[in-house]
């Protein structure tokens, strides 16, 4: 049986939750820069916990897994400034900012436990 690896599977989908997201806003004949932030920051989260397990050293992983987290940060705040300025419909939003909190708070967890670890 497979393992699981829970912030794996969480920031995959939340990758391909903001590109179906944005892609769909472009459809609209809509385009902004901030549509290419978030995509480049909601997808590098999910690359650099692959790297990060793909690490050659637990330094080399922490470095990674904390990347992750600050991308995760600024996917929430690039969606959050999307939902004040009404960018694209709140429902939407709503999930992919719910969705990015998961991920902050799993990442939050594992940067905690390797700083407890490596004190």
């Amino acid at each position: 049986m497979a393992h699981t690896n829970i912030i794996q599977e969480k920031s995959f989908e939340l990758a391909v939750k903001v590109v179906k997201a944005v892609r769909a806003f472009r459809k609209q004949e809509k385009e902004f820069e901030i549509t290419g932030q978030l995509l480049r920051s909601a997808t590098s989260i999910g690359a650099n916990i692959e790297e990060a397990i793909g690490g050659y050293s637990p330094n080399d992983f922490q470095f990674k897994v904390n990347l992750s987290y600050k991308e995760a940060r600024e996917t929430k705040y690039w969606l959050k400034v999307m939902k004040a300025a009404e960018m694209m419909d709140v429902q939407t939003l709503d999930e992919l900012l719910n969705d990015s909190e998961e991920v902050l708070k799993i990442l939050g967890a594992i940067t905690k436990t390797l700083k407890i670890r490596n004190s």
